[in-house]
């Protein structure tokens, strides 16, 4: 059974393709899919920015999923929050966020530094029902980059997740997926598909 993500971005494909391991399930991006062009995320929370993508690539009247992550950054009363991936200009470069965010925070003290991920992933089945799952993980964010971020993903050099002490740049696929927000949102649409195929195994 094919299951399409909303997506382009090959490093979210990767990180997100394990945590269904054994299922009989086949990750496909949009391009996979043969789906064309790129959702508008025109919501003001992630729920709705999440099922809007989610709801892009159901045209293909397939189980089509998406996320839509946010830091919320507590020095700044929350934000970049739902603009996390723009609030640094238009068609900025993970670099340029990632810079941008230091900046913001480069006055605020070590101890102040605190921020929580979300994750909102939307799952649409072929006949259209939405189901919403999430998860979050607190942390802190250091005063300048400790490595390369993952492409696409400018936060991941300088947060470091509660009771770890690595970014999420350095932390390998399965590492990242026990603890992160995206994995804990995953993991909940995996335990759905454990149930569903268990149950079209062996019907009332």
């Amino acid at each position: 059974m094919n299951l399409i993500l909303s997506s382009r971005n090959q490093g979210k494909i990767e990180q997100i393709k394990p945590v269904f391991a054994g299922l009989p399930l086949t990750v496909l991006s949009l391009s996979d899919a043969g789906i064309e062009g790129e959702a508008v995320e025109d919501g003001t929370t992630l729920e709705q920015n999440a099922k809007l993508k989610a709801t892009y690539a159901w045209q293909a009247r397939k189980w089509s999923m998406a996320d839509d992550t946010g830091i919320f950054i507590d020095a700044l009363g929350g934000q970049p929050g739902v603009y996390s991936a723009r609030w640094a200009g238009k068609d900025k470069t993970t670099a340029e966020i990632t810079a941008h965010t230091l900046e913001k925070l480069r006055h605020v003290l070590p101890n102040d530094r605190g921020a929580t991920f979300r994750t909102v992933a939307v799952l649409i089945d072929p006949d259209g029902h939405v189901r919403q799952f999430s998860g979050e993980v607190r942390g802190t964010i250091l005063p300048s980059q400790r490595c390369e971020p993952q492409k696409g993903m400018p936060y991941s050099g300088i947060f470091v997740p509660e009771g770890t002490g690595k970014v999420w740049a350095e932390m390998t696929v399965e590492e990242e997926n026990k603890i992160s927000h995206r994995g804990k949102a995953f993991a909940k649409v995996r335990r759905f598909f454990e149930e569903y195929f268990e149950q079209i195994k062996t019907p009332a």
